[in-house]
């Protein structure tokens, strides 16, 4: 048979399924046209003709089944497609990203990479879903006509605005941009002005901007506003019926300094030596009906979002810093989670109703601290009223951690930086935030009564909200088992799984020594992400079988439906058989999965945003720091460098492979290290640098640091087998290039742990 395209393309229609290339060599005539077949299967792959799994076998490109999925790109060209479904990832060359950009839904054909590992490639074939009809972006004036930047670096596009679309822009200054054309076979993507933001430097005009990228709903609509202003400012005797009256108890808020939405309350009670503690959750469910506008603004923003000069909340603020507002000397309807604990800190019994309470006092972490902790003698006569239940709730607090751990809890030790801002909304300073006992007292008790609430519903077979936390990925696991094995550490994976008190006994055991912080950072690596969703998959980082989200409904939409739940399981519970406590449990419980899956969503858009404006504040910080020098930690490793983290600043900037001209460098993917080929320099994870402040790049939100000393490694690794770096991981080294295993895809861009200088309130983590 003649060797031609269209031969080639009858032969792979007659077959069922892949043909090897040895078969199609024999079909068109043996060896001696090896080569020129090998070439045409290349072009006609290129060409999106045919396609190639591993092995070298082909098959047409038509029977090969599409995969849907959202695309995450790297500013250098290449990116990711998340398939629908779950599953890997599936790495997507520039060659093959055709029009999508960013964020878009697209359908992709995939095929396993030639390069061995069983690496899925593949290449989009539609783009089903624009994820941006927008851009944000700088605006400037060239030679060849006026362009967009956009701020978004991963879209790698620029955005020509056409002379009728420029309106009133000004060189230079931020704008919003419509697209009007996607780039298209080469053809640019074209737009035209529909918003001014302002200079780029203004604080203002940087929050403005984040939102607007991020697409955060900040303005509330008429009817949402009309709803609230109809909301009264206080309760009513008519608010009473039906709810616990817990307004002579003692119940105090503990919230930050600068709080000024207070939702949870708690008091507690000695009985006999057990504990009696009372957790009360502001009503919200009383007040935001299924169905009405405040419903529906609420669940479009999902979360509130928290940025170092102000929060966007999400209920209006007449809500949220009003009527639901557990504010001190006030009454406030309340959903309270009332439960008895043992002296070993086991729930001996729980009850949840609907309450009405009078917050004492409003508490900030810094007196219950100087209580607790400090046992200031001028704050405790201050507070002689509530100072003994205070202790008393500290022993609890610590009962319940101590079990919590016991039972194999994780919990990382990791500090988070706080943004201090000066009037005119400029950066002055990165500072570690506090965390202390009386973060943790509330933290405990906000977990035990979200576990109460899980443990209830769950108990009555009726469908929920959970809170859910995955186990870790196998393949991560596994390298993280040979990474810490190096150290002297070992756990067990069991069918390619660990118990969580494996993990915890593990960090226990790296408490105080060098390698803590590495390891700590490398195993929170390996976690998946917690999301919210109907079915009870547990939550592996807190070691828990059932756990939901109850205790901040003011600022989180899943624990709003949780509380209509409750409220509904309640109903029917003392009332069987009412057909309209039935009907409204129904509608509490309806679209459970549609629910989870977008306040999931809504929660990695929030943190995203939040991240960014954070990276932007440091950034600039960092701008008046050129050429300084500082000490840090290598806080992550990869092919074309490392990452370092200051001591001082929490601040995190790369050092590139280019700039270590010492040596040739083998990059460690398993141990997470960069090793020298001949002087065996080893730059790993947790390892103490002092670097110097090389470049600083707002646009890309980029600190680039250069190696001023290395003052320290962490702890030699010990070898698994006997060979040599180079000989485990063969590679070509080019000096200036990226390096890395023969063969190996980029890995995904890295990301920094969320962050926000307007902290989210403390102990009340995203757990």
């Amino acid at each position: 048979m003649q060797l031609t395209k269209k031969n080639i393309l009858a032969v792979l229609k007659e077959q069922d399924g892949a043909i090897p290339f040895a078969g199609l060599l024999r079909e068109f005539g043996g060896r001696h046209i090896k080569h020129e077949l090998k070439r045409m299967l290349d072009d006609m792959a290129a060409d999106g003709e045919i396609a190639r799994f591993k092995g070298n076998s082909y098959s047409l490109a038509a029977a090969v089944k599409s995969i849907r999925g959202t695309l995450s790109t790297h500013r250098d060209g290449y990116g990711f497609v998340s398939p629908e479904g779950g599953g890997e990832d599936i790495f997507i060359p520039q060659r093959y990203m055709k029009s999508a950009m960013h964020g878009d839904t697209v359908e992709v054909r995939s095929e396993l990479s030639r390069m061995g590992g069983g690496k899925q490639e593949g290449r989009i074939t539609a783009v089903t879903h624009r994820a941006s009809s927008r851009i944000v972006g700088r605006y400037e004036e060239t030679r060849r006509g006026a362009i967009v930047i956009p701020e978004e670096t991963r879209l790698n596009l620029v955005v020509a605005i056409l002379p009728q679309g420029r309106g009133k822009a000004e060189d230079g200054q931020q704008v919003v941009a419509e697209l009007t054309g996607y780039p298209i076979g080469g053809r640019p993507a074209e737009g035209r002005i529909v918003e001014v933001l302002g200079w780029p430097d203004d604080p203002e005009v940087e929050v403005q901007s984040a939102i607007r990228r991020f697409d955060l709903p900040n303005t509330f609509g008429k009817d949402t506003l009309a709803e609230a202003e109809a909301v009264p400012e206080s309760v009513s005797k008519e608010d009473l019926k039906g709810r616990v009256d817990l307004r002579a108890m003692p119940t105090v808020t503990i919230d930050g300094e600068t709080a000024r939405d207070f939702d949870d309350a708690v008091s507690l009670r000695r009985e006999d030596g057990n504990c009696r503690l009372w957790v009360s959750i502001a009503d919200v469910s009383n007040y935001v009906r299924p169905g009405s506008a405040l419903d529906r603004d609420a669940y479009l923003r999902g979360t509130s979002v928290y940025f170092p000069d102000r929060c966007i909340p999400m209920l209006p603020e007449r809500l949220s810093n009003g009527i639901c507002s557990l504010n001190p000397n006030v009454d406030r309807l309340t959903m309270t989670a009332e439960m008895l604990f043992d002296r070993n800190g086991s729930m001996l019994e729980s009850r949840f109703y609907p309450s009405i309470i009078r917050s004492s006092a409003r508490l900030t972490y810094t007196i219950v601290k100087q209580i607790i902790v400090d046992n200031d003698p001028e704050v405790m006569d201050k507070q002689r009223p509530l100072t003994p239940m205070l202790l008393e709730m500290k022993e609890l607090a610590l009962t319940l951690q101590a079990m919590r751990r016991k039972r194999g809890s994780i919990d990382f030790d990791l500090p988070e930086p706080e943004i201090i801002l000066g009037l005119t909304g400029q950066t002055e300073g990165i500072i570690r935030a506090e965390r202390n006992l009386a973060h943790q007292l509330i933290e405990e008790f906000m977990l035990a009564a979200n576990e109460a609430v899980a443990l209830y519903i769950t108990g009555r077979s009726i469908p929920f909200l959970y809170r859910i936390h995955e186990n870790p990925d196998p393949a991560k696991l596994i390298n993280f088992q040979e990474f810490v094995y190096g150290f002297g550490y070992e756990f067990p994976l069991v069918a390619e799984r660990v118990e969580p008190a494996e993990l915890q006994r593990l960090l226990a055991q790296a408490e105080g020594r060098p390698e803590e912080r590495m390891i700590n950072y490398a195993l929170l690596r390996c976690m998946k992400q917690a999301r919210y969703a109907a079915e009870n998959l547990g939550h592996f980082g807190l070691a828990s079988k059932c756990y939901c989200h109850f205790t901040s409904p003011i600022r989180r939409y899943p624990d709003l439906v949780v509380h209509r739940i409750l409220r509904a399981a309640l109903e029917t519970e003392e009332h069987t058989g009412n057909k309209r406590a039935e009907k409204k449990l129904a509608i509490a419980t309806e679209r459970l999965g549609e629910i989870g899956e977008h306040t999931s969503k809504r929660e990695r858009v929030a943190m995203e945003a939040e991240r960014d404006v954070v990276e932007l504040k440091k950034v600039q910080y960092m701008q008046r720091h050129l050429g300084e020098e500082f000490d840090g930690y290598i806080s992550g490793v990869t092919g074309f460098g490392f990452f370092v983290e200051l001591n001082e600043l929490f601040v995190e900037g790369l050092v590139h492979i280019t700039t270590l001209d010492d040596d040739l460098y083998n990059f460690m993917e398993k141990q997470h290290s960069l090793i020298g080929r001949h002087g065996k320099r080893v730059f790993r994870i947790g390892d103490a640098v002092r670097v110097k402040v090389a470049a600083v790049v707002p646009a890309t939100r980029r600190i680039e640091f250069v190696l001023a000393g290395h003052i320290a490694s962490a702890p030699p690794v010990r070898p698994a087998t006997d060979m040599t770096a180079q000989e485990e991981y063969p590679r070509i080294p080019l000096r200036g290039k990226r390096v890395g295993k023969l063969g190996q895809r980029p890995d995904k861009e890295k990301k920094a742990a969320p962050v926000s200088g307007k902290r989210r309130p403390a102990g009340k983590k995203r757990r």
